[in-house]
């Protein structure tokens, strides 16, 4: 039994959304050159545990900078500033803990305020630097006048080791060992860079521990250090002056009020509490040196709390339950230490909380444990484990502040296929896949190393610091099959243009367009390769010409007599309107002599267009939808019709979720559907319109992008490529769409899944199944066997020049017929980088042709080489079948009609014997227009021959397949023939008679 099939639903997201800028302006996110003051860029360096830059912090969701952390951290006096994973800000005046220098393109991740800036990445930092020199190392001193210091103490073994003390200004040191001498207690302690504590003794079981854990600069004295998490830095007092301990305060057999009544309702005293014993009961604190009970209760109700908490006489704590396993005090007169702003009230005491709340019942939440019943899927729980020095063990991580339990956390990682997952500090979700725990060479830690509580679970651990509450996935999961035979890509021929665009003609020959103006010198724009001449170069390549500008316009292949190759859009001025016709003509070994016709004084669209996209419709019209006016120009969303209806005026429709989400929606996925309709995928969306009127007839949930951003697309510029599943006779099977790769705003990283949707089912929604490894700008190619070649494209970045410049250099193969989960295949490699306008299509000897690649970055090379792959059928040495149509050129295909063929095999027979029509292709952009599979009904006179009769019975009519030509296969086993063209369905919008104007020639229906 195969793995089940996971659908994905939007669980968990904490990104803001960000847009990517258009086409020649997408730009990777940068370091900015332009500082506040003296500061500069040093360079990404790595982070971890212990972290790089211990002082001061603060973290920002929505509006992180660079120039808001330098702000930050000079605000701070701190003389280094780095941001990391695309939200954190972290100080410092020095480089701590071993952080080292790594990759710029390390830091890789755009920041939630500015898109186009970098800061940092999982387990990396964007390091900036003041230009002040570094102080001395932050020590601690042997001596602080009659204080001498004891080392490192552990704290919070079986609680505190001392009570918490305000301090007049910020923590160090020697603010300390005032605010404890005042106190008359003999012992100081700095604690998380700005606590205080003091006592008489070290209590509760704690004691001395290594001095490395002393690590954290003190806040108000960066030459020191002030203890690290549950480490204190301790000090003795050995002078002989130290005054007497103030008397204790509060209510009891003193006659101080201890309970404050004069509070807004419906707040009231709700009792003594014991804090610490397992953590901290109320998660929320405010410290004020003239905390009153008014003043807490003030600031809870003004953060939506119905819990406050007093401690220690400054602190305060809010909540909406008391958790950690709160309990009652043992003695009610223990919360017996004065507020520090009104020396009449209680304001709990050490390890003590005075609790109000704004009702009698709260809820109280035990000790929290591992989750180890309901969880999603097969995750079973697998221990605490440790991060890495300097790293992380998963690399994929979600922020989630307010809702991160192990429900949430596995269930969003399991709906994109992750394996492994862990919760961190609470609030952080990882996911990954077990191969990262063993890459990482961590080990299971005691499960009490994992002890902070969920943000959205109390009862449950969420990790502890820099531990993973970590679980692995033990049920069925994705399989990526490596089959014996692999196929090959193999040199082809030289090219002699960089194409954008390539299409193969019903003569046998493949029309390449390219931008104009070209970098090459002499290009004339347009070139047609004779796929029977390439062992002769020079005989090869016919030039043609164009008349403007089809840099990333787009293409189909009309369904009128002679199957006219239709370009439409362009690049700037009238060229957006372009529209372009070319009837391929010559046969293999002989010239044509037709060129590209336009005349755009007589023919044009009604709006400009660039990065259009184009579909013969049911009714055999030419559906154009989307792009921009021009170069980075405003969008055109909008859809129009050719042949232009008749009457004059604007004759488009607005679309306003185009003008929504533009500029991430070019080049938009355009499929007929078996319902007449058409299906639209744009952006991160997707939704069916009607083919008339272009009204939106059901819009589907967003289409998933990676399991810690919802704001990546599919379409350009953050580019994937789609086609349609076979569709087999009697046609009764719902229709399925597959898109794979994408990317993400900021960083560009790409996406490592394929998703799928039967859009005419009811409630249908989007299944996800991993890549091996992560592609943008792929290209898709239908294959006469029904699986689909997967190629092309980078492994990070957006389509656009200079944008991707680490290529993907594997193939793989998609076979919609195998078990979901298990469809994909590694195929071979090449060594030729196909990054932006590469371009793959079928020929009719079933290889496929591998062109193209523009990324003008000066990393990786314009591209003139031209490849073949040779799939896996064509690789194990068996001879292909053969066929010839039993009529003569009976290749014009009514809807429904049968037609006699005479086949001849070679390894099989007539019982397994198939046919296919793979539709005829433009392929630009990862957008395979035109792209439609078909199993026609086959029957065999001759069952279990060789050699047969046989009859084809066309598609019933043209919501299955719009009117158009088809390459006719015929497949022995796995193994085709080569194919031949048929039309089918006619063409019943006469476009063989259009355009009866001057410059074009019709060469009728």
């Amino acid at each position: 039994m195969g793995p089940p099939r996971i659908y994905y639903s939007l669980a968990l997201l904490y990104l803001s959304a960000s847009t990517v800028a258009r086409s020649a302006s997408h730009r990777r996110q940068s370091v900015p050159t332009t500082l506040p003051g003296n500061w500069s860029s040093i360079g990404c360096y790595t982070d971890g545990n212990p972290r790089t830059l211990t002082g001061a912090t603060t973290v920002d969701t929505t509006n992180m900078t660079v120039e808001n952390c330098i702000a930050f951290c000079d605000g701070q006096n701190f003389i280094f500033a780095g941001v990391e994973f695309a939200q954190e800000c972290y100080c410092d005046d020095h480089i701590e803990n071993s952080g080292v220098s790594a990759p710029i393109t390390d830091c890789n991740m755009a920041c939630t305020g500015d898109p186009a800036e970098s800061c940092g990445g999982p387990g990396r930092l964007n390091v900036f630097w003041s230009g002040v020199p570094p102080p001395a190392l932050p020590s601690i001193p042997d001596s602080i006048g009659p204080w001498v210091s004891l080392g490192c103490f552990s704290d919070n073994v079986g609680g505190r080791a001392l009570t918490a003390t305000p301090v007049d200004g910020q923590v160090s040191l020697d603010t300390c060992t005032t605010a404890c001498f005042n106190a008359g207690m003999p012992l100081s302690g700095t604690e998380f860079a700005d606590e205080c504590y003091c006592g008489t003794a070290i209590i509760n079981g704690n004691g001395p521990i290594d001095i490395s854990a002393c690590n954290m600069v003190c806040a108000g004295n960066s030459t020191e250090l002030c203890g690290g998490p549950n480490a204190l830095t301790v000090f003795n007092f050995t002078g002989t002056n130290l005054p007497p301990p103030p008397p204790p305060v509060g209510g009891g057999p003193t006659g101080v009020t201890a309970i404050a009544t004069d509070l807004p309702e419906p707040w009231a005293y709700l009792g003594c509490f014991v804090d610490g014993a397992h953590g901290r009961v109320l998660p929320n604190e405010i410290d004020n040196t003239t905390m009153t009970v008014e003043m807490c209760v003030d600031i809870c109700t003004g953060t939506n709390f119905s819990i406050s908490g007093l401690e220690f006489g400054v602190q305060c704590f809010c909540g909406n339950a008391l958790i950690e396993g709160a309990v009652v005090a043992p003695d009610p007169n223990d919360c017996n230490q004065a507020c520090g702003g009104n020396a009449t009230q209680a304001c709990g005491a050490g390890n003590r909380l005075s609790v109000y709340s704004t009702t009698p019942n709260v809820t109280i939440f035990p000790v929290p444990t591992v989750q180890n019943d309901s969880l999603p899927g097969s995750f079973v729980y697998q221990g605490c484990l440790p991060e890495p020095p300097n790293a992380r063990v998963f690399p994929w991580e979600l922020i989630l502040t307010n809702n991160n339990s192990a429900t949430a956390c596995l269930g969003q990682c399991a709906a994109f296929g992750f394996t492994a997952a862990g919760m961190e500090f609470g609030s952080q979700c990882f996911c990954g896949d077990v191969t990262d725990v063993t890459a990482a060479n961590v080990t299971i830690q005691p499960d009490d190393q994992c002890d902070n509580f969920c943000s959205g679970d109390p009862i449950h651990v969420c990790g502890g610091e820099n531990r993973l509450t970590y679980y692995a996935w033990e049920g069925p999961t994705h399989v990526w099959n490596k089959p014996e035979v692999t196929g090959r890509y193999e040199f082809f021929v030289p090219g002699v243009v960089v194409p954008l665009i390539a299409t193969l003609g019903i003569n046998g020959k493949v029309a390449f367009l390219e931008k104009v103006p070209s970098q090459f010198q002499n290009s004339t724009g347009a070139y047609e390769l004779d796929l029977s001449l390439v062992d002769q170069f020079d005989l090869a390549w016919r030039e043609m010409h164009v008349s403007s500008d089809v840099f990333c316009s787009g293409s189909v292949i009309l369904p009128d007599k002679g199957a006219r190759i239709l370009n439409v859009g362009g690049w700037s001025l009238d060229s957006t309107k372009g529209v372009r016709l070319y009837t391929p003509d010559g046969s293999a070994g002989v010239n044509g002599t037709n060129e590209w016709e336009e005349n755009f004084s007589e023919l044009h669209l009604q709006k400009q267009r660039w990065y259009p996209s184009a579909a013969v419709l049911p009714n055999g019209t030419v559906f154009v939808i989307g792009g921009e006016t021009g170069a980075n120009a405003s969008p055109e969303p909008s859809a129009e019709i050719l042949p232009t209806p008749e009457g004059g005026g604007d004759t488009t429709v607005f679309l306003d979720w185009l003008n929504r989400t533009d500029p991430n929606n070019l080049y938009p996925f355009v499929f007929a559907l078996p319902s007449g309709n058409l299906f639209i995928g744009y952006y991160n969306e997707a939704r069916i319109i009607d083919a008339g009127t272009f009204d939106t007839i059901i819009q589907f949930p967003n289409i998933p992008g990676a399991v810690n951003d919802f704001t990546c697309g599919r379409t350009y510029p953050m580019e994937g490529a789609a086609v349609i599943f076979p569709q087999h006779a009697p046609y009764t099977d719902p229709l399925e769409v597959l898109i794979c790769g994408g990317s993400c705003p900021g960083a560009g990283i790409a996406l490592d899944s394929c998703v799928s949707i039967q859009p005419e089912v009811e409630n249908a929604t989007w299944a996800l199944e991993r890549m091996p490894n992560a592609r943008v700008m792929p290209n898709l190619v239908a294959l006469p066997d029904g699986t689909f070649l997967i190629l092309n494209g980078a492994v990070q970045g957006f389509a656009g020049f200079g944008l991707a410049n680490d290529p993907n250099l594997g193939a793989l193969l998609y076979d919609p017929t195998q078990p979901f989960n298990q469809r994909i295949s590694f195929l071979n490699n090449t060594i030729v980088a196909r990054l932006y306008h590469s371009e793959a299509i079928l020929l009719p000897d079933g290889r496929v042709l591998v062109s193209g690649s523009d990324p003008e970055s000066g990393v990786q090379p314009e591209e003139f080489r031209i490849e073949v792959y040779i799939p896996p059928y064509l690789a194990t040495g068996l001879t292909q079948p053969s066929f010839t149509l039993t009529t003569a050129n009976d290749t014009d295909w009514a809807y429904g009609s049968t037609h006699s063929i005479d086949i001849t095999l070679h390894q099989g027979t007539t019982d397994t014997a198939r046919a296919s029509l793979i539709a005829a292709t433009s392929s630009t952009h990862g957008n395979a227009m035109g792209s439609r599979t078909i199993f026609p009904a086959f029957d065999c006179a001759q069952n279990g021959s060789k050699t047969s009769t046989c009859k084809i019975t066309a598609p019933p009519n043209a919501n299955i397949s719009p009117p158009g030509w088809h390459q006719l296969f015929i497949l022995d086993g796995p193994t085709p023939s080569h194919g031949i063209w048929v039309r089918i369905g006619g063409d019943p919008a006469g476009m063989g008679n259009w355009p009866d104007l001057p410059g074009f020639t019709l060469p009728g229906v």
